[in-house]
């Protein structure tokens, strides 16, 4: 047996079951990013608020997901529960997982960009009488998305490799549809080389596209810097 074969190679570039996994693991990915994200900023927002017992279930929450192997997590799920009465399908247990498993790093980026915002904008905006809902959508939260695109950026291609790790509660994304095709030919060679195109494939497209949202949102930024300014101007006007 040859130790590379050319058309193997081009066969499993185009597997139907190949390229059926590979969406399966771009849609995975997105949905539970997008999920991990609402709860994340949920988990944040909690966490701000100055109270001893949200404080400590924030932190509690973040060690919790974050010291324990997403690997552990989904076999629970999927194969713990049903004997506490609680019984996930195989795709139920891999969303739920892989958003818990996200939403703190989620949660701690979050965080972060919202304290990197000058608490002075806030007062000054509480100062000439804004609510804070608008405050935050049209003030705080610009500055923060911008400070939080980068690593939120990052935490996307975290996430589309965790996604492989779902392989071991029998869901067919790239990684198991790559294996099941090993299985019956006994390429691995080439088929583990088709698998790694489309994942770098998939990050270089997402990276072109976080840098355009990135140059997008310096537009925003700089919108709502003016908002600040001429909140400043207004403060002083007043006085």
């Amino acid at each position: 047996m040859a130790v590379w074969d050319w058309s193997v190679f081009l066969r499993d570039l185009g597997e139907p079951s190949i390229l059926a996994g590979l969406w399966t693991t771009i849609w995975l990915t997105i949905v539970t990013l997008m999920l991990a994200i609402v709860l994340g900023t949920l988990v944040a927002l909690m966490g701000g608020v100055n109270s001893r017992l949200t404080k400590g279930l924030y932190q509690g929450y973040v060690a919790f997901f974050r010291a324990t192997p997403l690997l552990v997590q989904l076999v629970f799920l999927y194969s713990a529960m049903p004997q506490l009465g609680v019984r996930f399908s195989v795709l139920e247990a891999a969303i739920i997982g892989l958003m818990f498993s996200e939403s703190p790093y989620v949660a701690e980026i979050v965080r972060s960009s919202l304290s990197a915002v000058p608490i002075a904008q806030w007062e000054a905006a509480r100062a000439i009488g804004m609510k804070p809902f608008t405050i935050m959508r049209s003030i705080i939260f610009p500055q923060a998305l911008r400070i939080a695109i980068p690593p939120l950026g990052n935490e996307f291609v975290r996430q589309l490799k965790n996604t492989s790790l779902v392989s071991v509660i029998s869901m067919t994304e790239l990684f198991r549809a790559t294996d099941n095709l090993t299985q019956s030919d006994f390429r691995v060679l080439e088929a583990l080389t088709v698998a790694t195109i489309y994942y770098l494939g998939v990050t270089a497209i997402w990276t072109l596209l976080q840098a355009a949202f990135e140059r997008r949102n310096s537009r925003w930024f700089a919108d709502s810097r003016s908002g600040a300014a001429s909140i400043k101007t207004s403060l002083v006007e007043q006085r």
